[in-house]
């Protein structure tokens, strides 16, 4: 009876131009690897290509895991690693999982008895807590806030409340073309000693990271362009 493959979390950039951002252990995992479940295939093989491992890319077999992806397909998609064949997983930035539908793989590949192996890599979410002097002992992520602006300033009252209660650290994140819309709304809504960090560009070139009571980053006005950014508060 063939043993089945492993399920690597293969981490990715969280910034185009921070190729370094990625350890020698990745590309050395990946000589071994030719079958990927990734969110896009278009940056996974640009990804993979910038690696320059392989000798054609076109001999490497793509399917497609995304938020759309339903678990009844999963054993189709699964069909390499129960013949004997190692799989990766690639999410569009960062580390497989986090914040991020790999995690759909991950739970299929436990309950099916596949040995799940994560690679280290970036994470803009670990990266931003490390940087921004907020609590790393008690956190939370939150993944995006409400569009809506009503919506939006209530649920940041709530979690201002429970990081008051808890000595608590809130994350979330959002899409980029939002960043001055969500820092607007942090400002209006959050104490005016709150203090709060932006973490923008993780790793890129015009990284910059700045943790401020909310009432000095309103003396301190700051617009920012449509790179990534994590956000993170804590209440006094």
């Amino acid at each position: 009876m063939e043993t089945n493959g492993k399920l690597y979390l293969i981490p990715t950039v969280i910034a185009e131009d921070a190729p370094n951002a990625i350890p020698p252990s990745v590309p050395e995992a990946l000589k071994h690897i030719h079958h990927f479940l990734v969110e896009d295939i278009r940056t996974a093989r640009r990804y993979l290509s910038s690696l320059k491992i392989y000798e054609k890319i076109d001999d490497l077999q793509f399917s497609v895991l995304n938020k759309d992806t339903k678990e009844s397909v999963l054993d189709e998609l699964f069909a390499p690693v129960f013949n004997g064949k190692n799989m990766g997983v690639i999410s569009e930035s960062g580390c497989p999982g986090v914040a991020d539908p790999g995690a759909l793989a991950v739970k299929f590949a436990h309950q099916k008895n596949i040995e799940v192996v994560p690679l280290v890599g970036p994470s803009s979410v670990v990266l931003a807590l490390m940087a921004s002097g907020l609590s790393g002992q008690q956190f939370a992520f939150h993944g995006y806030l409400p569009i809506d602006l009503k919506e939006a300033s209530r649920k940041i009252k709530q979690l201002e409340k429970e990081s008051r209660e808890k000595n608590q650290t809130q994350i979330f994140i959002e899409t980029p073309y939002r960043n001055n819309q969500v820092l607007k709304s942090l400002l209006q809504s959050l104490a005016a000693q709150t203090r709060l960090c932006v973490a923008f560009n993780l790793t890129g070139k015009t990284e910059w990271i700045k943790t401020m009571t909310v009432s000095e980053w309103k003396n301190k006005p700051h617009v920012f362009s449509k790179e990534p950014a994590v956000f993170l508060f804590q209440a006094e």
